[in-house]
């Protein structure tokens, strides 16, 4: 094969994320054209509400964050061979360790925001080992446990708010009293969106690259997702890389629900995750597991979502559509696969017999780093 091929086939794997977005799109612009809309005129209108103006615009970024700060959570876990479901929960838990501090606790801005930061971290880091520790040592898979807990999660919070942080006023599903004033994230002019918690999400991103990239434990984390068995021969742990995946996850994830109480919000109320938990789930799906493709995708789902807002008013089609947008993106995931499964960018088998590194050099290199 020519260099050529090589550098061709390369580039094609490198791009095939793009594909089921694409795939995507013209199945959704077919769809519409069967119930007599435009494509055009449905694209224009969600451009309008994602980015038609300011305000906008920053509503995009101000979703995008806490979806960012999930994703780049997930992407350690599922690099460990871990579906954490359970990180709806992890986000509802950030947001009451932060409501706590919050409801709670007196201070300055420079004291309280910190401090809440941390506790939300930490209560999401908790809830996701308690599903680490019932996978590892109750032999519960992590699917059926995150689920568990998802729902103890959002019973936690309902209980919270109608009870012994309801308001003045009397119990009521709607939510905690306001917090106050010095407890909220600094936001840019009257949106939601804070330019401290996009630092603290660019930083997760640039965190999580550089532990898979360059650092013993994240080849460990793809020595326990591609083969436990082997890995275990080699020394890794796999209950301690397990538990320390999932609380990692956990503790972005409890940081993107302070960000949603104390930014997008300025109580603790109902539904406070807003699904962010499985639609993350859905971006690193379609990210082939990746970090460099996270934040794009997870962009590109938040403008859709805030733009279907704008395609309801003016074409009368549902805002749901950007649900089934989304929706259709990870089903193309699971018909395209990777472009290795498909054989695209494989090289071809030679004749010759591989060289078979000996288990010492492995066992060498998951210790060396790089």
């Amino acid at each position: 094969m020519t260099e050529a091929q090589n550098s061709g086939r390369a580039w094609l794997v490198r791009i095939w994320p793009l594909v089921p977005i694409i795939g995507a799109l013209v199945f959704t612009a077919i769809l519409l054209m069967l119930f007599s809309a435009s494509p055009a005129e449905s694209a224009k209108a969600m451009w309008t509400g994602a980015f038609g103006n300011r305000d906008r615009f920053l509503s995009v970024m101000a979703f995008w964050v806490p979806l960012a700060l999930a994703s780049a959570g997930l992407v350690i876990t599922f690099t460990a061979g871990l579906w954490n479901i359970g990180v709806e929960g992890q986000i509802v838990l950030g947001a009451i360790g932060a409501s706590w501090v919050a409801l709670k606790f007196n201070g300055p801005t420079w004291m309280l925001i910190p401090l809440e930061v941390v506790v939300a971290m930490l209560f999401g880091a908790l809830w996701a080992g308690i599903i680490a520790v019932l996978k590892t040592r109750g032999k519960v898979n992590e699917i059926f446990g995150g689920l568990a807990l998802n729902n103890l999660a959002i019973i936690l919070t309902n209980y919270l708010i109608s009870g012994p942080w309801q308001p003045p006023e009397g119990g009521t599903f709607r939510g905690t009293e306001p917090f106050q004033s010095a407890a909220l994230l600094p936001r840019l002019l009257d949106s939601r969106f804070s330019v401290l918690s996009f630092v603290l999400a660019v930083l997760a991103l640039v965190g999580v690259y550089f532990i898979l990239r360059g650092t013993t434990w994240g080849l460990k984390l793809k020595a326990l997702g591609k083969n436990p068995y082997s890995s275990y021969l080699l020394g890794v742990s796999s209950e301690r890389e397990t538990i320390m995946a999932m609380m990692f996850c956990g503790a972005l994830a409890g940081l993107g629900g302070a960000v949603r109480v104390l930014s997008w919000f300025d109580s603790l109320r109902q539904s406070i995750s807003g699904g962010i938990g499985f639609l993350a789930l859905l971006v690193v799906m379609l990210a082939a597991y990746r970090i460099l493709w996270v934040p794009l995708i997870a962009f590109f789902f938040s403008a859709v979502l805030n733009g279907s807002i704008v395609l309801e008013l003016r074409t009368q089609l549902h805002s749901a559509l950007g649900g089934v947008l989304t929706g259709v993106m990870v089903l193309f995931v699971l018909l395209f696969g990777s472009a290795h499964q498909l054989g695209i960018g494989v090289p071809k088998k030679n004749s010759e017999p591989p060289t078979v590194s000996p288990p010492s050099d492995i066992a060498g290199g998951l210790e060396g780093g790089d």
